[in-house]
């Protein structure tokens, strides 16, 4: 045990405390036949709450933990204060990069060499805990050889380095029985188009993911492959936008039956969406799978990491999630990170104690919804015409059919109401 939680006690359900408990999260609840710890699937991220130094744009760290350093013994520490966290927490679920766990070697071999031990490491933490491995990544994007990206990079030496590394990462995953393996293309974009080869990028990107898509069934990894859209930041274009870009890149290479999109609320705010925008269009598409759980602040241009606090906005993302069938291999992620005057042990657990409560609030407003049916009655409703006979033979038919129907009967449609405030005044009966 180490004493970076000393005097914080384990948390538990309970609505009347005035400490930090959960008020509203209760993991054995049952909503809909499944505890509501099985429908949420909560996740701590490493890399915010135990890598993330507490910097900006604009400052260096404002965090001191007892873990910084590049040394074996400070990321065994660091995994030892981790897991005293998931336990306090009682979450069933992290997620790591491969650079959040441990230091960097000055050789390929070395990094591999304490990142293997690190994972051993962790195999053994998590004998003694009931929090399991939710997904893993690699970490393209932070050191300065991916400056140019990783894939799309225009060294195929980077190319190459990138690739082993995303086979090491997949087998530590496969090896800690994760539930998923993601791919995030932070520098996977260009920042001018007078260097860039656009066609050639897209295809050395292409073939990236197909060979992690043939290296999964190779080893026998039967979790999900997710592809984690973003757009802009930091490169004035990437190719993994959003939800609708990622799905043509998928279409193009063959991949759209073996890949799934972990989809991040900030990130959709980023692209110009909404969060439940990029859900339904990701289940309609049939490539839903996990979220990463966060917001960002409205006033700001940028993906500021936050907690989430807004139960409007989380109901409505999870309302899709329901509407998507609920999560089988995915999870809420809490991709999110203290501000940086957040200094103390305690803001750490606060935080996730209290994002825990918002996604409690807003799940089972969704789950509420969902079980009234009104939204669905009236969606249902709004497109009853198209289940006609009448509805189903247009679809079927040609533009000379259609118009000498039109013609001989007289067709002549009347706009409908689309009854948005109604709609919105019935969700707000449950938010």
């Amino acid at each position: 045990m180490t004493d970076f939680f000393k005097g914080i006690p384990a948390l538990s359900y309970d609505p009347d405390s005035t400490d930090i408990a959960f008020r509203h999260y209760n993991p054995d609840e049952v909503i809909g036949g499944k505890r509501m710890e099985e429908h949420l699937r909560f996740a701590v991220a490493y890399w915010h709450s135990f890598a993330w130094p507490g910097g900006d744009p604009f400052g260096a760290e404002t965090f001191e933990r007892p873990w910084f350093g590049d040394t074996m013994d400070l990321a065994r520490l660091k995994a030892d204060v981790a897991f005293e966290m998931f336990d306090l927490l009682n979450v069933p679920f992290f997620c790591w990069h491969d650079a959040d766990i441990r230091p960097e070697g000055d050789t390929f071999a070395e990094s591999l060499h304490r990142f293997q031990e690190m994972i051993d490491y962790f195999g053994e933490k998590m004998e003694a805990s009931k929090t399991r491995l939710l997904w893993g990544t690699a970490n393209l994007f932070s050191h300065r050889r991916f400056m140019s990206g990783a894939a799309t990079n225009p060294d195929p030496e980077v190319f190459a380095w990138s690739a082993a590394t995303v086979k090491n990462c997949m087998d530590a995953t496969h090896k800690l029985q994760g539930e998923n393996y993601v791919l995030w293309g932070g520098r996977e974009g260009y920042e001018t188009l007078l260097n860039t080869d656009l066609r050639r990028e897209r295809q050395q990107a292409g073939r990236f993911l197909q060979m992690a898509v043939e290296y999964k069934h190779k080893i026998g990894f039967k979790g999900a492959i997710l592809v984690e859209p973003k757009p802009q930041e930091p490169s004035k274009h990437q190719y993994d936008f959003d939800v609708a870009t990622v799905y043509g890149f998928l279409k193009e290479f063959g991949l759209e039956g073996e890949v799934q999109m972990n989809i991040e609320q900030g990130h959709a705010i980023l692209a110009g969406h909404s969060f439940e925008h990029e859900l339904a269009l990701a289940t309609a598409l049939g490539i839903f799978g996990s979220i990463d759980m966060n917001r960002n602040d409205y006033q700001s241009g940028w993906d500021t990491d936050q907690f989430p606090n807004n139960v409007p906005e989380v109901a409505l993302a999870y309302y899709e999630v329901l509407r998507a069938g609920g999560f089988t291999t995915g999870g809420t992620n809490f991709d999110a990170k203290l501000r940086r005057q957040s200094l103390d042990p305690v803001d750490l657990i606060a935080a996730h104690a209290g994002a825990m409560d918002v996604c409690a609030r807003g799940f089972k407003a969704a789950a509420a919804m969902l079980e009234d049916g009104t939204l669905e009655k009236m969606r249902a409703a709004r497109y009853g015409g198209w289940d006609s006979s009448g509805g189903k033979a247009l679809l079927e038919s040609d533009f000379e059919t259609i118009a000498a129907q039109v013609e001989a009967d007289g067709i002549n449609p009347q706009p409908r109401s689309g009854r948005q405030e109604i709609l919105e005044n019935i969700v707000n009966r449950f938010v």
